[in-house]
Parts: structure tokens; C-alpha cells; sequence
């Protein structure tokens, strides 16, 4: 899994995110990073994010330019 240190995702990176009601059968949603709402430099379950479209999420995978 991709995406648990947050140095490593910024603004602009497009990325798979896990939403909420998402976490039970582990649909991915992607987009791109708006903005990062988790403080800590770790998270065992992925980075929490904002997509551009306003859709909110951990981060299981980086995509790959």
C-alpha cells in the first residue's frame, strides 16, 4: 500500500483514494489532491485527502506519471 507517509503526496498528484463508504469492499476512487487532511507525518490506513472534486479519502496509490 502506497500513500501512508505524507511526504510523499502533495497538491496536484493524482492519486486512488478509499472512501468511507467505500471501505468495506474497497472500491477506488481517483483524482487529484487538493488538499492533505491528515497533520501526522504517518498513517497506518493511508494519508487522509481532498480530492479537486471535493470527494475525501485515505490514499491507497500513488499513480505513477
Amino acid at each position: 500500500m502506497q500513500g501512508q507517509n505524507r511526504s510523499e503526496i502533495y497538491p496536484g498528484l493524482e492519486v486512488g483514494i478509499i472512501l468511507k463508504k467505500d471501505q468495506r469492499n474497497g472500491n477506488v476512487t481517483y483524482g487529484v489532491v487538493e488538499k492533505l487532511l491528515t497533520s501526522a507525518a504517518f498513517h497506518s490506513r493511508g494519508i487522509k485527502v481532498r480530492l479537486e472534486d471535493g470527494q475525501i479519502g485515505r490514499v491507497c496509490e500513488i499513480v505513477e506519471e
